[in-house]
């Protein structure tokens, strides 16, 4: 194998491989190498998958809604023959119901306003009308199943929700990034699977490449930290971690994966919906199914790990988020029978990831990525791509940084957003919303 390359990347998931496909349009040789034997075999396929435009922050919502454009023209942009299999985006659309807790979607309703993202706004009657299983009565706040008053309302009504057309999920996770990988692959890109870095190689105050367990070492003019969950550790390898403002950590998550209320065909005629007041997000699943994931209330523990030493079994979490979804949906069938995915999210502080540089030139970061970036990672590759050339040809990107065009919808958004050293972005929900 070859031990010389322009950009080493860390990690394989949808983003590492969506930069590899940038940078090796750009002409860059570039070598993905994941510790896992296939690429999108981590946090990337125990994603949800959702592709939604909402966020509270422009910047999030701009780069979200450009994300939609790939998906949308996901085989073009791949540049890959018809023959392959693809990745399926199932246009859904999204519901998000406005609740006292998020402000009823006020500051949504305006972001959406300003990138001209479609929207509608239902009523109470247009929930059950489009979604006829669902119970419209308020249950916040957002309480554990040991509580007296779980389950019950005061017989008010919710105010309503926001749906969004342009939004819904990916059915395949993995293969998604598995085409990524593909057509990296036919611009020039390498893979290196079932390696693990131990160490970051440093010359001349620069990163330099990385050594391997088994001992060797591949060089390269730049290094990328798309690790994932193990984000942090390759941080403290390259000694990067102390000085930024932004830290990252390893969260467990659990999805349950439950079937649909009968006579209610969920996987043809639901879509992805965010629940607020119920503390849940959801969305269909082959088989008829609904996959139910937690939007982390706070009266929920949150469980950071070690991501080489975690528990990997279902806790109770798995069913308070059941029984969460059964107070929206009466009829959801309430099973001892666990079924869902248990993983780990890379998280910041914030919620917010980071697209950036560090303090050590040469070596680059696109983390704190999970549970929110599964939908941008198209975009987070031609962000990543143009940052790197931005700072390898000699701009400081602390000092002056670097703004990039959203081709798509024509906006223009400046990566300080994403910094490695920013405050603490108050507008975050602080949560797996971003």
């Amino acid at each position: 194998m070859n031990n010389t390359y322009d950009a080493i990347i860390i990690g394989a998931g949808v983003i590492g491989s969506a930069i590899n496909f940038e940078l090796s349009k750009k002409g860059w040789k570039t070598l993905n190498i994941d510790k896992n034997p296939e690429s999108g075999y981590g946090s990337t396929s125990a994603s949800c998958a959702i592709i939604r435009v909402h966020y509270s922050t422009f910047d999030g919502c701009a780069m979200a809604y450009e994300g939609y454009h790939y998906w949308k023209n996901w085989n073009k942009y791949l540049e890959l023959s018809n023959d392959h299999d693809f990745a399926k985006f199932v246009e859904s659309g999204c519901m998000i119901y406005r609740t006292e807790e998020n402000g009823y979607l006020d500051t949504i309703i305006n972001r959406a306003k300003e990138l001209n993202i479609p929207f509608e706004l239902w009523c109470p009657n247009d929930i059950k009308s489009n979604l006829p299983i669902v119970d419209v009565h308020k249950y916040a706040p957002v309480k554990a199943p040991s509580d007296r008053l779980f389950g019950k309302h005061k017989n008010e009504l919710l105010k309503g929700a926001i749906f969004f057309p342009t939004a819904g999920y990916i059915n395949d996770p993995k293969l998604s990034a598995y085409n990524l990988q593909v057509a990296s692959e036919q611009k020039g890109g390498k893979f290196l699977f079932n390696k693990e870095v131990i160490s970051i190689i440093k010359k001349d105050n620069k990163a330099a490449g990385v050594e391997l367990s088994d001992g060797s070492k591949i060089n390269s003019k730049v290094v990328i930290n798309v690790a994932g969950p193990h984000s942090h550790k390759i941080n403290q390898m390259a000694q990067v971690g102390k000085e930024m403002n932004i830290k990252t950590k390893a969260l467990k998550v659990e999805v349950s994966h439950v079937s649909s209320p009968k006579n209610f065909d969920y996987e043809a005629d639901a879509f992805v919906v965010s629940d607020g007041d119920i503390g849940c997000y959801s969305r269909p699943e082959t088989g008829n199914h609904i996959l139910i994931g937690s939007e982390d209330p706070e009266c929920d523990e949150r469980i950071f790990v070690d991501p080489d030493n975690w528990d990997e079994n279902f806790t109770e979490q798995w069913k308070t988020q059941v029984l969460r979804q059964a107070q929206r949906y009466p009829n959801l069938p309430i099973s001892n029978n666990v079924k869902g995915v248990v993983s780990l999210y890379d998280v910041t502080d914030d919620w917010i990831p980071i697209y950036d540089k560090s303090d050590l030139p040469g070596f680059y970061m696109a983390i704190g990525t999970s549970g929110n970036q599964f939908k941008n990672a198209p975009v987070a590759g031609v962000l990543m791509s143009e940052l790197i050339e931005y700072c390898e040809n000699g701009n400081n990107h602390d000092t002056e940084p670097l703004t990039i065009n959203l081709k798509y919808i024509n906006k223009d958004i400046n990566l300080k957003f994403y910094s490695r050293n920013r405050q603490i972005n108050e507008e975050s929900s602080m949560s797996v919303l971003g």
